[in-house]
């Protein structure tokens, strides 16, 4: 490995470690497994040797198809198991009793809503929370860059949709 690529592997790490942290904490809802999958990404980075043309749209490629794997993995092993696993065990713990309780209550009720919509919808928006560009989010998803912000409004209105059911359900 040359000295240039470990250079820019390490400029790339600190640089994109956290926002593919927080993109995989969002989608799976576990922060130890969002940190276990943005590390064995970077692994994979480190074992192909050289930077990809596209760095941050190969980085987010890898880490959703790590993920899906990871979440394929954990429904076959819960059905093997028949463990009978809530979705509701993804929430994240309330911290102190006063404001966090809603709070709480409210990333549960946004947790339910993105697990409603489809997996395009749900990786455009967290995407687009992380602050990816378009080119980026087209480049990661297979996607017309044209097509982005069409897609981005319909996932957005399929989000307020499935939360304002939900919140209206509970």
């Amino acid at each position: 490995m040359s000295g240039s690529f470990e250079e820019e592997f390490d400029g790339l790490f600190r640089a994109q470690f956290p926002r593919l942290f927080r993109y995989l904490d969002r989608l799976s809802g576990d922060a130890e497994m969002a940190r276990d999958l943005a590390q064995d990404t970077f692994v994979r980075l480190l074992r192909r040797g050289a930077r990809p043309d596209q760095p941050e749209a190969w980085l987010i490629t890898v880490a959703t198809n790590l993920w899906r794997n990871a979440r394929a993995t954990k429904s076959r092993r819960a059905r093997l198991l028949g463990a009978a696993h809530s979705d509701d065990e993804l929430a994240d713990p309330a911290g102190s009793p006063s404001g966090e309780v809603e709070a709480g209550e409210t990333r549960t009720q946004v947790r339910a809503a993105m697990r409603r919509l489809t997996d395009r919808d749900q990786q455009l928006l967290l995407l687009m929370a992380e602050g990816y560009r378009y080119r980026e989010i087209a480049q990661a998803t297979g996607i017309n860059e044209a097509s982005v912000g069409t897609l981005l409004a319909r996932a957005k209105r399929a989000f307020r949709d499935a939360y304002e059911g939900r919140r209206d359900a509970s």
